[in-house]
């Protein structure tokens, strides 16, 4: 099994200081504060053996809370600072980007540290961020608008279309809804240096009359065909139909374990059908939170000052705490609980937070690497780090050496 450690990127500081230095997010040396806390940590990660580090894309936010607008320029820092463990962008926000730039973006990275990025795709849900950069109220994806949520899967599912051929073909056109390659699509004439390109370029790229017909994205992965992909699934059939396709690995949301273990029995069904080999687990990752003290009050302490006070204070108001909802929960409005132990009891009942010991944590992570007694195996871990920006860096280290030590040598 392979651990990934994702976090979100937070600015340390109390609540007393985000209001006083608002905008946080601005303040430069908060962020130096948060880049050197992160580079200690991911270094230590690396001398641990954890697999890959990863956070999400987001913009915009001058709350200090969610700070990654560009997590491939962040990595190519760390990455020169370590030795194995590899990059994830978790992930890329396609239908807010140029697919092209995302094409050069993951080649190149891939040139410069060999076989250390891996990649994950999303669609994006925050109208903030999304709306600003698209230009469009039809932008993010959406349980409750329907409109937006077809745009945005559409303007995804043609973006991920281009990046894959950018990475594995010399040149390519496409013609989809959204994006023409090349624009328009009949061709673009008055290229200047058409001899040059026909005699050096890509078969096909300028026609006999000059006029460029294909482009060639450089440079091409290093990794063919290219470096391992990822995407994140919340229990969407066509989501999961559609990675399945494409061979990439499903991190799956779910964490209540008779849900969890028939998506992964969906998830092997579809992959086989799409031609793969697959037992139960292969290609299926696993997102969830980690909690590690001497006792299991020590351990859920730290659960409810981490997880449990982002969850409460911000996620959760996106509806993040949809997928632990009871019965007993009011219906028609968001899961939102009374504070920060609250959500974190909520948080370990649902299955998304291991808490304890570390021999307690280890029979949770082999209940889970079985696929919850299926006979399984699972194929990644994502331990979604919380830690990070609401402790300090020793704390931060303590539970990354406790996991690496004393739980995940049984699963290697």
């Amino acid at each position: 099994m392979k651990v990934n450690i994702h976090t979100a990127l937070k600015v340390p500081a109390t609540n007393e200081e985000r209001v006083r230095l608002r905008p946080i997010a601005r303040n430069t040396e908060k962020y130096q504060q948060m880049l050197r806390e992160l580079e200690e940590m991911v270094v230590f990660a690396d001398e641990l053996g954890y697999d890959s580090f990863s956070v999400p894309e987001h913009h915009l936010h001058n709350e200090g809370l969610v700070m990654s607008p560009n997590s491939m320029l962040l990595y190519s820092k760390l990455a020169a600072m370590t030795k194995q463990i590899a990059f994830m962008p978790h992930s890329m926000v396609l239908p807010a980007r140029n697919p092209i730039h995302v094409a050069e973006d993951i080649a190149i990275f891939d040139n410069l540290y060999p076989g250390r990025v891996k990649i994950g795709f999303a669609r994006g849900y925050q109208k903030r961020w999304m709306q600003t950069l698209m230009q469009t109220e039809l932008a993010a994806s959406s349980v409750t608008d329907r409109e937006s949520d077809v745009a945005n899967r559409e303007i995804f599912n043609e973006h991920l279309d281009i990046v894959m051929k950018a990475l594995t073909e010399d040149a390519f056109r496409y013609e989809g809804k959204h994006f023409r390659i090349p624009y328009p699509l009949e061709g673009i004439g008055g290229w200047a240096g058409h001899e040059i390109t026909r005699a050096w370029g890509a078969e096909g790229e300028v026609d006999e009359d000059g006029v460029v017909q294909k482009v060639g994205v450089i440079p091409a992965p290093l990794t063919k065909p290219h470096p391992e992909m990822f995407i994140p699934v919340s229990g969407s059939p066509a989501t999961m139909i559609e990675a399945a396709r494409r061979g990439f690995t499903a991190v799956m949301l779910e964490s209540k374990p008779e849900k969890f273990a028939e998506l992964c029995r969906n998830y092997q069904r579809y992959i086989q059908e799409a031609g793969h080999e697959a037992g139960l687990g292969d290609k299926v990752g696993a997102v969830r939170l980690v909690a590690l003290g001497n006792s299991f009050e020590e351990a859920m302490e730290h659960a409810a000052n981490t997880a449990g006070w982002d969850f409460w204070n911000y996620f959760g108001k996106f509806g993040f705490m949809e997928p632990f909802r009871m019965e007993s929960d009011p219906p028609g409005q968001f899961v939102q609980l009374k504070d920060k132990y609250a959500t974190a009891q909520r948080l370990l009942d649902a299955g998304h937070l291991l808490a304890g010991t570390p021999d307690d944590v280890r029979r949770q992570v082999e209940d889970l690497h079985g696929i919850h007694g299926n006979d399984g195996e699972l194929d990644w871990f994502s331990w979604t780090f919380y830690a990070q920006g609401n402790v300090g860096v020793d704390e931060q280290k303590r539970q990354l050496e406790l996991f690496a030590d004393k739980v995940l040598p049984d699963f290697r």
